[in-house]
């Protein structure tokens, strides 16, 4: 049994870290969360980082050598190179939205939610911690790939800042897409339902593998209703310099993802929606 002065040690090491976190402008919380978030799938890199690595360099593998020698050249450049920003995108959005998703309905399961919403963290602290451990995953397997095919022969680097934007964005925006899901999920069902329903096929029918001007009518103008068209566009016109629409509303349609994100996670918070029941 514990002691009165251990009782009352561990109450005043309470009260200092909930000062602490309290301070500094909430920066000692939201760091503490973040570090655990980056060392929960650090642990398991093999899973997190190199799986998907490598599943995304067969696609590159399998579609830039067998469709490259037909396909040739896509609007002025190898299609090896015009290949490589698509497939960092997808992996991209994937590895966002995934790590938040699963990560915050794991801790639903496990019950370890429980003292996050205890703990002093504002709703803000607890989606900044989030949604850039999400950030940092996804660009980090996103940059891998972006290497790897470098150093396979890839031309991709028309524009390093324009290329670091839209996979900062777009990783931003999908994070907390995917701190949403995990949020307001019951089971893995609803988990999955959004990439598996929704993410898959608007990536895949994004412009990924191909060029929307070989579409023919009307399922190019068709094509130009996908937002994903726009992020996977301005990710290719910043490595390869070439894109099948304008660049800057691929930086519109991120920022107004990024701030309904924003909004629609600090409601879910706010209200306990998914997390008091």
């Amino acid at each position: 049994m514990r002691t009165r002065e251990q009782e009352q040690s561990a109450r005043e090491h309470f009260a200092q870290v909930r000062e602490r976190a309290r301070g500094e402008g909430g920066l000692f919380g939201t760091w503490t969360l973040f570090r655990k978030e980056m060392h929960r799938f650090l642990s398991i890199a093999g899973q997190t980082v190199l799986s998907p690595v490598l599943t995304t360099m067969l696609w590159y593998l399998v579609f830039g050598y067998s469709l490259g020698d037909r396909l040739d050249v896509i609007r002025g450049i190898p299609y090896t190179d015009f290949l490589v920003p698509g497939l960092v995108m997808m992996a991209t959005i994937t590895n966002a939205f995934l790590n938040c998703g699963f990560s915050f309905f794991i801790g639903k399961v496990h019950g370890t939610v429980v003292d996050l919403l205890v703990s002093p963290l504002k709703p803000y602290q607890i989606t900044l911690a989030y949604t850039m451990a999400g950030v940092v995953r996804a660009m980090m397997v996103g940059g891998v790939i972006w290497a790897v095919a470098a150093f396979m022969g890839a031309g991709t680097m028309h524009n390093v800042g324009i290329t670091l934007l839209f996979l900062f964005g777009t990783s931003f925006a999908f994070a907390l897409l995917g701190l949403a899901t995990g949020i307001i999920a019951q089971d893995f069902d609803h988990v999955n339902f959004i990439p598996a329903f929704l993410l898959i096929p608007l990536t895949f029918l994004g412009g990924v593998f191909y060029s929307i001007h070989l579409l023919p009518p009307p399922w190019d103008l068709v094509s130009l209703g996908n937002p994903i068209v726009y992020m996977v566009n301005g990710l290719r016109y910043g490595m390869t310099g070439v894109s099948d629409v304008p660049v800057l509303p691929g930086l519109l349609i991120v920022a107004l993802t990024v701030l309904l994100g924003l909004l629609l996670v600090s409601w879910i918070l706010r209200t306990g929606r998914g997390t008091k029941s």
